[in-house]
């Protein structure tokens, strides 16, 4: 965590060069679990630049990429970093992708709250993705069937849950796909026998975040490195926004005080920590 910080630091120090340029609105497309951090920014944005109209769509990380390629996007959220084939196809077509870190996230396995089973190994989570394990009762629970929910392919938070639990092994193919963290959570919440993965700040008290390897996702636990399935949150940009345009400005509201406090208030980590 400290040397992406670093990086995204420099990148910073990098931007301050270059001559400002106004810009009366923003245009911003990805991630669902970003959505709700670039919202709440927005949101505070407007209060201190109400003449900036900031459009928001939240197409997954895939088609925010797309978005930037195409430029028609100012800011692409991203829930993990960008494809090499991704970063190829931008510069065939001009367009120079520069990522910051707004923040840090744990992908929570979350379950229906009456389930009994509290913890997994990340070995046990792969199995059930897998297929390997498809009744609760092999893990301590009901006599019942497993419903796997999964985030669609097109999702940051598919490709980072496919990287740090399956190790890139395919889903089962009786996995239910849903298209934002939001309706994972729904589905969970009204499906007792469903499991599913959402970003941190999507676990609320109607459903269930058990524990992996002994470990709670908690925002204490991913900023001091103890829960293992934890990813960086981008905004990528194309090249290095002008410094104190509107862009520059945005982005770099998760280093100012308001901005920190608007990612814990959401249940995210602050790259401060």
């Amino acid at each position: 965590m400290k040397k992406i910080t670093t990086i995204v630091t420099c990148a910073l120090i990098a931007a301050s060069s270059v001559t400002a340029i106004a810009q009366d609105k923003i245009i911003i497309d990805g991630s669902t679990t970003v959505g709700p951090i670039v919202k709440a920014y927005a949101e505070y944005f407007k209060e201190i630049h109400p003449n900036v109209n900031i459009t928001i769509s939240e197409s997954g990380s895939g088609n925010g990429v797309k978005s930037l390629i195409n430029k028609s996007c100012d800011i692409a959220n991203l829930s993990r970093f960008m494809k090499d084939t991704e970063f190829k196809s931008s510069v065939e077509n001009g367009v120079l992708p520069v990522a910051h870190v707004i923040a840090f996230d744990g992908l929570a396995i979350i379950v229906n709250r009456n389930n009994k089973v509290s913890s997994l190994t990340i070995a046990q989570a792969a199995d059930i993705y897998t297929g390997k394990i498809s009744n609760w009762k092999e893990l301590g629970g009901d006599d019942e069937s497993i419903v796997i929910v999964s985030r669609d392919t097109n999702s940051g938070t598919y490709e980072s849950f496919n990287e740090l639990v399956l190790m890139k092994k395919d889903i089962s193919k009786n996995a239910e796909y849903v298209g934002s963290n939001g309706q994972a959570r729904t589905r969970i919440n009204t499906t007792k026998n469903a499991i599913g993965y959402v970003g941190l700040g999507f676990v609320d008290e109607s459903v269930k975040a058990i524990s992996i390897n002994g470990i709670l996702p908690t925002a204490k636990n991913v900023a001091k490195g103890k829960y293992e399935i934890s990813r960086p949150l981008f905004m990528f940009t194309n090249g290095y926004p002008k410094m104190n345009s509107t862009i520059f400005e945005f982005i770099n509201l998760c280093h100012s005080k308001e901005g920190i406090e608007i990612i814990k208030d959401l249940g995210f980590v602050p790259v401060s920590e």
